[in-house]
């Protein structure tokens, strides 16, 4: 399936290498050599030389990474995080994400190139944000792993949607009185 290319978005292809610049950056990454990339009428056609599984399983994954890198340039990737518990919040200082989650010190993250971190009214909500959507989403894994959601409370830092599983805990305090 050709990738479309939106309009203000730039892509070079040099052999397995493919360069893409847009308004919000710019990406680069080398592909497979098996895998041929080709420029089509303003699409990118993504072709592999053989059905083998091999083959067929590197041709979707470059598919899927030209078409993340070609949305990332054009528009960007955010991946919203929410902070739940007494205490727990989230604080910008400079550039850098500051954490106060139940720990006897605060938690300071710095941003890699590329992302930047918003914090939300009320200190609840993070935002991570940036144009590739490997390290965004690495990012946010990294944020979420200061404090994962207890299943007791739920407690700690979850994705924005993210269902926690709950425990009942101990049997004996429904009955007790």
């Amino acid at each position: 399936m050709p990738i479309p290319v939106p309009a203000g978005v730039k892509v070079s292809v040099q052999g397995s290498r493919v360069t893409v610049q847009g308004a919000k950056g710019q990406l680069e990454r080398t592909f497979h050599p098996d895998i041929s990339i080709g420029m089509e009428n303003g699409t990118i056609v993504v072709t592999r030389p053989t059905d083998q599984p091999k083959h067929r399983a590197l041709h979707g994954l470059t598919r899927a990474l030209l078409a993340n890198m070609i949305h990332g340039v054009a528009n960007g990737f955010t991946r919203e995080l929410v902070i739940e518990g007494v205490g727990y919040r989230a604080d910008m200082q400079d550039r850098n994400l500051v954490l106060s989650v139940g720990y006897s010190h605060q938690v300071v993250m710095a941003p890699p190139e590329g992302v930047t971190f918003e914090v939300a009214k009320g200190n609840r909500g993070i935002t991570v944000s940036g144009i590739d959507k490997e390290l965004v989403g690495e990012v946010a894994a990294k944020v979420r792993a200061v404090r994962p959601p207890e299943p007791y409370k739920g407690k700690g830092i979850a994705y924005a949607g993210e269902k926690i599983r709950r425990k009942a805990g101990k049997a004996g305090k429904a009955g007790a009185k």
